[in-house]
């Protein structure tokens, strides 16, 4: 799914509809207010529009049927015009509801308050800086753009089920080689402007876009995705041979177009990583920090906070690595070692990447079983875990997370990227698990789901400082659950902390203090111990990625200190498993978090 949605949609808050009745832990039917269905009827509208620009949310979430049915076959527009329009609609749908909040039940003012922060930062982007959002300011990169994204939300979300739905898929590719052209006439008004990335970042990209563009047009991919998944539910037709030609006569040759471009452009590229060299660069970047942990803060507050959290963090990890006898170096350098250790370490190997998502799989069961302990909502819908696309793995993140379709007809996925295996020691994986899976991202969209009081709109949001510091919080949960069997397991666990606190350095150091790309990666090797490739494909992605970094432990910090602010509230009374109902209230910024939180102590109290 490209990143350049009306809403964020990448890991929001989506399970299935048979989920959204109540459970036995839900809150008594709240009374309407005089003004909630005319609200309700605004927000209906405003998914209408969303879901009109940017089909592939409809077909994310399984909203592509009935009326939406005509959205399957089709996919968001990616012309220059479009980001003017993508402003528009969204002044426009800001506009629609502005109400008198004293006319709305509770439920409705919260919707109402957090869809207007959700618009109004979407808006920042398009109207601000002409780009279409602060925190991923260009438009195609290693990690952006239609070539990245469509085939593998082709594959892997687009449904192909009977031959309305390989049809679907084949004007669809068609519209692929349109989203390129789109893209690449986008790039080239941008690039008029300065708005490139990096000329690391555009080498990085066209060596993905060789990877997609190299198999003959029968053997591509994008042909044998449809032709497979037709060929396993019996769909009569030679959809390989339909879709091969949409891949020669149209695909191949936008994406020729495109790569043309991208050469040119990196010839004379940008040698600088941070935004401070692009126009209005010191600005966006506070723009995307404010978007990415929807605070105040400043670059150099984040900063300061990154440098504490390291060393308190580091100094944890100096005990438990001296226990384990690893007494001599830095914490950084220890970690290298244990990360070297053959006993940690996945033979290199087909079997051996089996084996690892076997091993995830088995943390994900056992973990299910302890979430009973501390979680009165549970999640009820499957999660797979899959490697990362051998064709995007370069330039996609180490570990990420999909959210189920809301039909049921497609389960959650955490992706691993297996590019290397010895980037994933065998203790530091529990801690990724339950950062995507659960408790982490899988649990809270789980539970925000199931508050079926709130509008579908809110349940299509995401602020990252909320769902990424959820995340982490979830794998200092994990530990109280007993889910790290051993300490070096909870080093693990520890360093993924580090590694949290130290984005924060490095983010601001790449795009305020003018670090490089390499001051950034040797900070992240030398720090957290993390081996070079995967130390550096990290900083290539802060590049591209301004402020998203930091949304993790900022977040993770208000978490915490909204846990600690719940407990002083209510002392003995205080219950962990209703503080962790507050989920249900679904994903807000960060101060609406604190209010929630102090709201619900008092109503406890």
């Amino acid at each position: 799914m490209d990143r350049r949605t009306f809403l964020a949609s990448s890991g929001a808050a989506a399970l299935s509809a048979t989920l959204l009745a109540r459970t036995a832990f839900a809150q008594a039917p709240v009374t309407a207010g005089p003004g909630d269905a005319a609200l309700k009827g605004k927000f209906d509208a405003i998914v209408q529009e969303m879901m009109k620009r940017n089909p592939g949310i409809a077909t994310m979430f399984g909203l592509d049927t009935g009326p939406n049915a005509a959205l399957r076959s089709k996919l968001s527009d990616t012309s220059p015009v479009s980001r003017a329009e993508d402003a528009a609609a969204l002044k426009q749908a800001i506009a629609s509801i502005q109400v008198d909040k004293s006319q709305l039940s509770p439920q409705m003012a919260l919707d109402r308050d957090v869809i207007e922060a959700v618009l109004s930062d979407y808006a920042v982007g398009p109207t601000r800086f002409q780009v279409d959002s602060p925190v991923y300011p260009f438009r195609i990169t290693q990690q952006d753009g239609a070539y990245f994204s469509i085939p593998d939300f082709l594959n892997s979300q687009h449904p192909v089920n009977n031959a309305a739905d390989a049809d679907a898929y084949l004007a669809r590719l068609e519209a692929f080689a349109g989203s390129l052209d789109g893209d690449t006439e986008t790039l080239k008004g941008d690039a008029a402007r300065g708005i490139v990335p990096p000329d690391v970042s555009f080498a990085l990209t066209l060596g993905q876009m060789e990877a997609l563009r190299k198999p003959a047009p029968a053997e591509s991919g994008l042909a044998t995705s449809l032709s497979g998944r037709a060929k396993t539910k019996n769909i009569a037709g030679d959809w390989n041979g339909r879709a091969a030609k949409i891949v020669a006569d149209k695909v191949y040759p936008a994406l020729d177009r495109q790569m043309a471009l991208v050469k040119q452009l990196h010839a004379k590229g940008r040698k600088t990583a941070g935004v401070w060299d692009i126009p209005q660069g010191e600005a966006l970047y506070a723009a995307a920090l404010a978007s990415s942990t929807t605070t105040r803060m400043t670059p150099d507050e984040v900063h300061k906070v990154g440098l504490d959290q390291v060393a308190e963090i580091s100094a944890r990890l100096d005990a438990i690595l001296k226990k384990e006898g690893l007494s001599q170096g830095s914490v950084g350098a220890r970690l290298t070692q244990l990360n070297k250790s053959p006993a940690q370490l996945y033979p290199d190997t087909a079997e051996g990447r089996k084996q690892l998502i076997a091993d995830l799989n088995a943390g994900v069961k056992d973990m299910e079983g302890r979430l009973p302990k501390m979680f009165a909502t549970l999640p009820g819908v499957p999660i797979e875990i899959r490697a990362v696309p051998v064709d995007i793995q370069d330039g996609a993140p180490n570990g990420y997370y999909t959210p189920a379709a809301l039909d049921g007809s497609r389960a959650a996925i955490y992706w691993i990227n297996l590019k290397n295996v010895g980037d994933w020691p065998k203790y530091t994986l529990p801690a990724l698990t339950y950062h995507e899976a659960d408790p982490g991202h899988h649990l809270q969209n789980s539970v925000a789901t199931q508050a079926s009081d709130s509008h579908l709109l809110r349940k299509l949001s995401w602020f990252g400082a909320y769902g990424e510091g959820w995340a982490l919080y979830a794998e200092s949960v994990a530990d109280e659950l007993g889910g790290y069997k051993t300490e070096v397991e909870r080093a693990g666990f520890l360093q993924s902390y580090l590694f949290r606190a130290a984005r924060l350095v490095v983010d601001t150091g790449i795009h305020t203090k003018r670090w490089t790309a390499d001051q950034a990666t040797k900070y992240l090797v030398e720090t957290t111990g993390f081996p070079q490739p995967r130390s550096q494909r990290e900083v290539e992605r802060y590049t591209c990625s301004p402020g998203q970094a930091c949304s993790y432990k900022i977040g993770h910090i208000a978490w915490v200190e909204a846990r600690k602010k719940a407990q002083a509230m209510l002392g003995d009374r205080f219950d962990l498993k209703q503080f962790h109902e507050v989920l249900r209230d679904g994903a807000m910024p960060l101060t609406m978090l604190q209010e929630r939180v102090e709201a619900r102590a008092k109503a406890l109290a």
